[in-house]
């Protein structure tokens, strides 16, 4: 059911004085672009007839075919608190057409939403709950984004150790005021790298809460004359930045992975949602972890969760099985990086979870010993296998992957794993 109709957007708009509203959409690769328009156009905009260029948008379409057409989500408008009291700025998410009023294949929000229809069909809904790390670093006279922090925080400490405080409270305040409910939000454990929590919900949903989380972060940052980066691993020999991802599937109301009489509180189903992803989880690399840098990160020795393993009691594997059971119960996926396109990521997630529930894939056995402490003989012996090293081996194990092309479909695997290959080769 919608939360808002087109009188009462309208409406809002009027009543607080909105005078600019940004169509916002999303890129392949999960950069948010926006056309902006004044108060005058929001009939056009509600009648779906704002249209863009879709060859600037890169892995979107060729220039022989680039008129495309935003269609405004009514229940993502939201005002944006940082903005003038007069003259406020909203915005709204877009879906992105074609010209003959059909979907575009390539818009990453219409992918999640297939594969949330693919769930609904099979009589689930998808529920995640994001964690997002982040770093607050200085910028230079210029303004220029720098590396250089002067604070010594760690896990959970305060100011004055912890500088970002003040900016991490009011980034928290901010999305408050846009709807958002946070479950916790703390510095992380290295240096000026700061973690945020927020309420599970559906899985389009979640998708738009991040892109929303990263304009947010970003832009209360610089107010407080900081740079914030969502880059996996921004300095060298330090810990990097996850983006781990809880999940569940829920039946009429009532979250289907707990089992309080098995052994770790899993049910069937949440084994096989599990060995779905753990069968796939080489192909879906290139989603979770896309960039050069993303496997700058994933390397053995900064509690990155490189080894293909699940664990019940510690956070050395790929899949941890968080305390909390009966309604909490989830799978923590922890290798994606904030560099990842949500949308995407949480298509080729679920895609490979069904695909283990639809085929009873069950999971190795679970591996509750430190990983990071076991040798390489002991590593071997249990049978782990690593993600891919870098981002070329990532392009191969996607290619590999029918379901995860299929997921994506053929324009966005195609472009994605053009440009890819594009980017390792420069």
């Amino acid at each position: 059911m919608s939360k808002y109709s087109r009188e009462d957007i309208i409406r809002m708009v009027e009543d607080e004085d909105v005078e600019f509203i940004r169509l916002q959409f999303t890129d392949i690769f999960g950069i948010l672009k926006n056309v902006a328009i004044t108060a005058s156009q929001l009939n056009k905009a509600l009648n779906n007839d704002c249209m863009f260029d879709g060859s600037a948008i890169e892995g979107f379409v060729r220039i022989d075919e680039s008129d495309m057409y935003l269609h405004p989500d009514l229940d993502t408008f939201e005002i944006f608190p940082w903005r003038p009291q007069q003259g406020k700025v909203a915005r709204l998410i877009c879906d992105v057409y074609n010209p003959d009023g059909t979907p575009f294949i390539g818009d990453p929000r219409y992918v999640l939403k297939r594969a949330v229809k693919r769930a609904a069909d099979m009589g689930y809904t998808f529920q995640v709950g994001p964690e997002c790390e982040f770093f607050l670093f200085h910028t230079d006279d210029n303004g220029l984004p720098t590396t250089i922090t002067h604070e010594h925080a760690g896990y959970f400490d305060l100011s004055p150790l912890d500088l970002g405080e003040n900016a991490r409270r009011d980034i928290v305040l901010s999305l408050s005021e846009m709807g958002f409910e946070m479950e916790s939000s703390y510095h992380s454990n290295e240096v000026c790298q700061h973690h945020i929590d927020f309420k599970f919900d559906d899985g389009i949903q979640t998708a738009d809460n991040i892109m929303t989380f990263k304009l947010t972060v970003r832009t209360v940052a610089k107010r407080h004359g900081l740079h914030a980066t969502f880059m996996p691993k921004p300095n060298y020999g330090k810990k990097g930045s996850a983006m781990f991802f809880n999940m569940f599937l829920s039946k009429d109301g009532e979250n289907i992975f707990s089992d309080p009489d098995e052994e770790y509180g899993l049910s069937k189903t949440a084994y096989y949602f599990m060995g779905g992803i753990m069968r796939h989880i080489k192909g879906l690399t290139l989603i979770n972890n896309p960039i050069i840098n993303s496997y700058k990160r994933l390397v053995p020795g900064f509690e990155a969760p490189v080894y293909i393993a699940w664990s019940g009691t510690n956070r050395s594997p790929l899949i941890r099985i968080p305390a909390e059971r009966g309604e909490g119960t989830r799978i923590e996926l922890r290798c994606p990086d904030p560099s990842a396109n949500p949308y995407l990521v949480l298509a080729v997630c679920l895609a490979a979870g069904l695909d283990g529930i639809q085929k009873q894939i069950m999971p190795p056995a679970a591996v509750d010993r430190n990983i990071f402490n076991m040798t390489e003989e002991e590593i071997q012996e249990e049978g782990i296998d690593v993600l891919p090293n870098n981002l070329l081996e990532a392009v191969y194990e996607m290619e590999k992957d029918e379901l995860v092309k299929e997921v994506l479909g053929t324009h966005t695997s195609r472009r994605y794993i053009k440009a890819k290959k594009k980017e390792w080769a420069e």
